[in-house]
């Protein structure tokens, strides 16, 4: 991961935002996490952009500049020409007091730098024998151009950017002076690093305002004038041009910002048509007045900015000490980073696992990120996205699950919308209701198949109703009903569990219990009226022994 850019994995969301803006695709995924691939990064900013989350975060150097001012030595800003358009009505007087109350030694502008910058791009173009040569102002285009397009270095203009030419002029007028650039972008925290000595500290329009805000200073909305500022215009789109004389004899001059147009340029270049051009290349739509910072932080506002920047700049070059030319040169290396390109036969293999068997699953949506489902397989076999990425595959899959669930349960499932229009039957409920195809009962009223009371009173209650048994009398079957009200999404969901055959089954047992208990009842009175009449026929023959037992009682004592 590059240096100036840090990832919080807790805010890490999975959402492929990053990847999906990513002109250059140098984000992978791993554990469900976005990790910025630093040898194929270009650092455009444009994933710390477009998190909704701020899981990409920028190293705040603000702490390293503090001990600068703490040491002694004189700490001078370069102030990118864009802090026009940043601090509206705000001018560099105002700002060199403001920042002075924080301890800063001076505060002058990179444009400073810019006019260097631009004298030099004119020598090149009239004493140099080249045929293309590409503004090498913007980090993240040298960066692009290093990395994915090598063949076009030679083009590419081997000069400082305005940001160093500005600090290295400060450093030959205070030797022992440290330098601090402040800016709307994040390349340039990579470009001061990677070339030592020249800028000390890179600080963005985000961090200054904040410590501007700790120690409570307030910019004064005052703007100044200098008639020598033309080169105020450079952070905006042809801004390098409109400083330029543009006469070099045979020469066209050209400005494309924003990395798709550059990347699309520099193919034509590529491509061998193209001779005997200028052309000014910026990252940024918009270029440094559309930087990552800005559009994350400042209310995008690009024609407003344009004109505010217009309004500042002078019609006159800021007078300079130029250097020599070889004081300027920089050189642009090739950047090794491209992972070694996977066989047909592993793209196949991942299409496949993909659920892309043909041409015609492969739908090139871009939801993962890829333009297409082949970038996204190759990706993959790079170790640089994973499967789980394809959102239609996760649907498929999701969808396929269900339906299987769907039309193998033995449960009738129909689904209502809130007008009780039926949106889904499966088998199980067509063959309770003898309903032959859904098509037939699709998008109806369920008046036509069922008797809607039970979703009616889910409806009107919001009381969802669990195994209620119903006697569907048309179809002559008992269900055992369950109606769910789903207010996501407001649909209403019917399970019917067949219980005719149980019902039946109870049904038969309840008549055999009742023959019975109807047979021992008989058997009962019957045993009853038998027990009556023995003890009938036993009552009358112990009254008759009674009676002659009493007679012959009587005559023994008359005896």
């Amino acid at each position: 991961m590059p240096n100036c850019l840090t990832l919080k994995k807790s805010n890490c969301k999975n959402c492929y935002k990053c990847i999906r803006h990513c002109p250059v695709k140098a984000i992978r995924f791993s554990g469900n996490q976005a990790h910025i691939i630093g040898n194929e990064c270009i650092l455009c900013g444009q994933c710390f952009v477009v998190c909704p989350q701020n899981a990409k975060q920028i190293v705040d150097e603000t702490e390293k500049v503090k001990v600068f001012l703490q040491s002694g030595d004189p700490v001078i800003v370069s102030l990118a020409p864009s802090f026009a358009a940043n601090y509206e009505d705000v001018g560099i007087d105002s700002m060199r007091r403001s920042l002075k109350k924080l301890g800063f030694f001076d505060v002058e502008e990179t444009a400073i730098g810019a006019t260097i910058v631009k004298n030099e791009y004119e020598r090149m173009l009239k004493e140099d024998t080249r045929d293309i040569v590409i503004s090498s102002c913007c980090h993240s285009i040298n960066l692009l151009i290093q990395k994915y397009f090598p063949a076009e270095l030679e083009f590419l203009a081997d000069v400082v950017s305005p940001m160093q030419a500005h600090c290295m002029d400060i450093k030959k007028r205070y030797p022992n002076a440290k330098t601090v650039f402040v800016g709307p972008c994040v390349a340039k925290k990579d470009e001061a690093e990677y070339y030592e000595g020249i800028v000390d500290a890179v600080l963005t329009f985000e961090e200054l305002t904040n410590w501007l805000n700790e120690e409570e200073i307030e910019l004064e909305k005052q703007l100044d004038s200098n008639n020598e500022s033309r080169a105020r215009f450079f952070p905006t789109t042809g801004g390098i041009l409109k400083t330029m004389a543009q006469d070099a004899p045979g020469y066209t001059y050209m400005a494309i910002d924003g990395v798709e147009n550059c990347i699309a340029a520099l193919c034509d270049i590529e491509s061998g048509k193209i001779h005997k051009c200028f052309i000014e290349m910026s990252a940024c739509a918009g270029s440094c007045i559309g930087g990552p910072v800005m559009e994350k932080y400042h209310r995008s506002a690009p024609i407003k900015d344009y004109i505010t920047i217009t309004n500042y700049a002078g019609e006159k070059d800021f007078e300079v000490e130029q250097p020599k030319a070889s004081q300027l040169k920089k050189n642009f290396a090739y950047i090794e980073h491209r992972l070694s390109r996977p066989s047909e036969i592993e793209i196949a293999s991942v299409l496949r696992q993909m659920g892309k068997f043909k041409p015609a699953d492969e739908l090139n949506c871009g939801s993962c990120g890829y333009d297409t489902c082949r970038e996204k397989a190759i990706a993959i076999c790079q170790g640089k996205a994973e499967i789980s990425m394809c959102l239609p595959f996760l649907k498929d899959k999701a969808e396929s699950f269900s339906d299987t669930i769907v039309k193998n349960t033995p449960n009738g499932l129909i689904v209502l919308n809130e007008d009780l229009e039926v949106q889904q039957i499966n088998e199980a409920a067509r063959n309770m209701m003898n309903i032959r195809s859904s098509a037939d009962i699709l998008g109806d009223q369920v008046v036509r198949i069922l008797d809607p009371k039970e979703f009616l009173e889910v409806k009107t209650t919001g009381r969802d109703i669990h195994n209620k048994r119903v006697y569907l009398a048309e179809y002559k079957r008992y269900v055992e009903q369950s109606v769910v009200y789903d207010r996501d999404s407001h649909l209403l969901i019917g399970i019917m569990r067949d219980i005719t055959d149980e019902e039946t089954q109870r049904e038969k047992k309840e008549n055999i219990s009742r023959q019975t208990i109807e047979v021992a009842d008989k058997v009962v009175d019957k045993q009853m009226r038998i027990v009556q009449e023995i003890a009938s026929l036993l009552g009358e023959t112990a009254a008759e022994t009674k009676i002659a037992l009493a007679k012959l009682k009587e005559s023994i004592s008359n005896e």
